[in-house]
């Protein structure tokens, strides 16, 4: 019986936004050797997603990619469409698309706030709104969102950032609320900072000031945060939360 359930966890649909970097990458990864279904979404970087995919299939493992700026409603359709004609369901949702930025409040223009927003928190409202369609049909279902710690405890020079992330946990705790008795769950990741080139800009000297005021000493890599996404996966009764991954930067 256990045997059973698990092969049919793992023969689940994956669709991961923003599979082509960092995070994303490795949730990728991650989970097609768990010999999940994916669908590696990616907007600019299509040789990283291709690398991803050829590096897979080096492996003997198949995984799809496809191109879609999901902060846009028609695209983000596209992508659930594509998901569908493949596979004809859709059992889990990742939302990790998104950028970051750094500015002063008063410097921030409407174009670099829509920007934010629109990547950021538009993105899973879109592709969220789409997948819904066949999970609720299904009455059953999964949507991970990737947030951040800057969600829950705000950032100087990130305002349009932590708004984003605070918003995408609010309606990940309300979406949770819509959709038990639906059977889908719905929960959000928010790490802390993190191994990848999203944080490039900042200077050995300043990762290693942020290192002393992490608990732990050191700052998170990616595989953390797929765990977790792997874990979610796998677990049956926890929805509406925001899971911390944040060596203790935020307790």
């Amino acid at each position: 019986m256990e045997e059973n359930k698990e092969k049919s966890i793992q023969n689940k649909v994956v669709i991961v936004t923003g599979g082509s970097r960092g995070i994303g990458a490795q949730i990728v990864k991650t989970l097609a050797k768990e010999n999940y279904r994916l669908i590696l979404n990616y907007n600019k970087s299509e040789q990283k997603a291709k690398k991803i995919q050829e590096e897979l299939k080096n492996e003997g493992i198949e995984i799809e990619i496809f191109k879609a700026d999901v902060s846009k409603r028609e695209d983000a359709k596209s992508l659930i469409e594509f998901t569908l004609k493949k596979y004809g369901t859709i059992d889990i949702l990742i939302n990790n698309a998104g950028i970051a930025g750094s500015k002063l409040f008063t410097d921030i223009t409407d174009e670099d706030w829509n920007n934010m927003i629109n990547i950021n928190l538009n993105s899973a409202f879109y592709c969220t709104q789409e997948a819904l369609k066949t999970m609720i049909n299904n009455k059953d279902g999964l949507i991970i969102n990737i947030s951040s710690i800057w969600g829950l405890t705000g950032s100087s020079c990130e305002v349009a950032y932590s708004v984003a992330k605070s918003a995408l946990n609010g309606m990940t705790k309300a979406l949770a609320k819509e959709l038990g008795l639906s059977n889908i769950r719905v929960n959000a990741i928010a790490p802390g900072i993190i191994d990848t080139d999203m944080n490039s800009y900042l200077t050995n000297e300043e990762i290693e000031k942020v290192k002393e005021e992490i608990p732990l000493n050191k700052i998170g890599k990616t595989d953390d945060i797929a765990r977790c996404v792997k874990w979610l996966i796998e677990d049956e009764y926890t929805t509406g939360q925001i899971i911390s991954i944040n060596g203790g930067w935020y307790i």
